[in-house]
């Protein structure tokens, strides 16, 4: 594989880790805050969605302004 190509990777598994503590951390704030289990899921679950597309949009101006 190329230097790139594991670069991406890399870069892919980060972000996905990254938005899984930050589900976790909101689900914790949720459960905190009495919120039921349903309602816990979908604070995670949007917490999660939101992370992954800021690292999209993050990555895609980076790629943007390196050209």
């Amino acid at each position: 594989m190329s230097d790139h190509a594991i670069t991406v990777a890399l870069g892919c598994a980060v972000a996905v880790l990254l938005a899984g503590l930050v589900a976790a951390a909101a689900a914790l704030l949720a459960r905190r805050d009495e919120a039921t289990h349903p309602a816990t899921g979908f604070r995670a679950a949007a917490a999660f969605g939101t992370t992954l597309a800021l690292a999209c949009n993050i990555t895609m101006t980076l790629m943007a302004a390196r050209r």
